[in-house]
């Protein structure tokens, strides 16, 4: 049996498993909805951009109220593997996982996705630099901002929103932090280091407090700073981008000896498990360098007698 969505369905409401008949453009209001519930939410503008860049091509290629798991299936296998494995797979299943669970509870429609194992992530070594990389990267920048910008990422491992946002008032030089709208627009602090500071109060004397319009210290929008990165990783050839800079300080953090609980804290993630995929990188020979024998010497004050 087909349903007109045109009907007078209280709130529009589907039986479970009931085929509908929808045009094109209800389909694609669907779809406008989602995003909209979405931004209801109070959800990032990146993670909108997420929704519309994953579903985007999938609602208007397909009848996806009536889609079929095979269909599904289609789809995703559709998604060739990238450098990091299923990872681009795995973000459109995830994509398709939270659409259809909305259309369902909002609608009653049919979750092909209920049960749907989610593709198998591999595990990759993501690209982090080394503390010779971050010194050359200083050394190159052409100018004070682009030095505090980049060893504020390394040691304070800050997201490039926040970074961007960042204004002369969270910046608390007495505890070294700095006060940060975080991800799910959470507040938090972040943590910075002696070169961090210098660099900051060199850039912030020469500027004289000026601001953007947003009201930031650093005069640029968020855009600009990506593309000084940019120019700067063609000028040195060593990967410049934000992300790459907070896996950086994840791993310099890890080698320096700081458990992963802490760094998890100190970097804001939600999740220690995102902390261990960012610092794959440190291998048992970085672990053996803070081992100390049980048994040794320093065991226990000492070792016992008897």
């Amino acid at each position: 049996m087909a349903t007109d969505l045109n009907s007078n369905t209280p709130h529009g409401l589907i039986k479970p498993g009931t085929r509908v008949k929808t045009p094109a453009a209800t389909r694609q209001n669907y779809f406008e909805l989602f995003l909209k519930s979405r931004e209801a939410m109070g959800v990032s503008v990146r993670t909108l951009q997420f929704y519309q860049e994953r579903l985007s091509k999938i609602v208007v290629n397909i009848d996806y109220i009536n889609v079929t798991r095979e269909q599904i299936h289609g789809i995703l296998n559709s998604i060739p593997p990238n450098k990091y494995g299923l990872s681009t797979r795995h973000a459109t299943y995830r994509a398709l996982k939270a659409f259809y669970r909305w259309l369902h509870y909002e609608y009653g429609i049919t979750n092909p996705m209920e049960g749907l194992p989610a593709p198998i992530l591999s595990k990759p070594i993501l690209p982090s630099l080394t503390l010779v990389q971050v010194m050359d990267l200083l050394e190159k920048s052409p100018d004070l901002r682009s030095r505090a910008i980049i060893a504020l990422l390394v040691e304070s491992g800050l997201r490039i929103t926040e970074l961007s946002n960042l204004r002369l008032h969270d910046i608390d030089w007495e505890s070294h932090t700095v006060r940060v709208m975080g991800k799910g627009r959470k507040e938090a602090e972040a943590p910075f280091g002696p070169l961090s500071e210098q660099y900051l109060k060199a850039w912030l004397k020469k500027n004289k407090g000026k601001a953007d319009a947003n009201g930031n210290i650093w005069g640029v929008t968020k855009s600009g700073i990506v593309s000084m990165l940019r120019r700067l990783e063609k000028t040195t050839g060593i990967t410049c981008n934000p992300h790459t800079f907070r896996r950086t300080f994840a791993v310099l953090l890890r080698k320096a000896g700081v458990d992963i609980m802490t760094i998890q804290n100190l970097g804001r993630w939600e999740s220690i498990a995102m902390v261990q995929r960012y610092t794959r990188s440190f291998t048992f020979r970085d672990s053996l360098r803070f081992y100390k024998a049980p048994l040794g010497p320093s065991a226990d004050g000492g070792r016992r007698n008897g």
